[in-house]
């Protein structure tokens, strides 16, 4: 099992634009195979968003990336205070 964690800013009054990221995202993601839960989280006051996947396989988590970053670029063209920070990570403990 694999989480990605994708973290970006948006800028402060930013919400808007991450609702929609969010409504795009999540859906195209939830439907790749392998997806077993992705949130998209916040915060509008600083300004910095996320995306955090959970994975069955690193395989599986590749293979969504190269389809959902494209994506996720589109939505960040020209809102972004920094960069994404995507990062992939081992599972080493779970609880449902």
């Amino acid at each position: 099992m694999m989480v990605r964690l994708v973290r970006f800013g948006l800028g402060e009054g930013k919400g808007e634009v991450a609702k929609g990221l969010a409504g795009d995202l999540v859906p195209a993601i939830a439907a790749r195979p392998g997806c077993q839960s992705v949130i998209c989280f916040g915060d509008d006051d600083e300004g910095e968003y996320g995306l955090f996947v959970v994975w069955d396989t690193q395989e599986n988590a590749d293979a969504a990336a190269s389809v959902i970053r494209p994506k996720l670029e589109q939505h960040l063209q020209g809102n972004i205070t920094s960069p994404p920070d995507a990062r992939l990570f081992d599972v080493l403990g779970h609880a449902p």
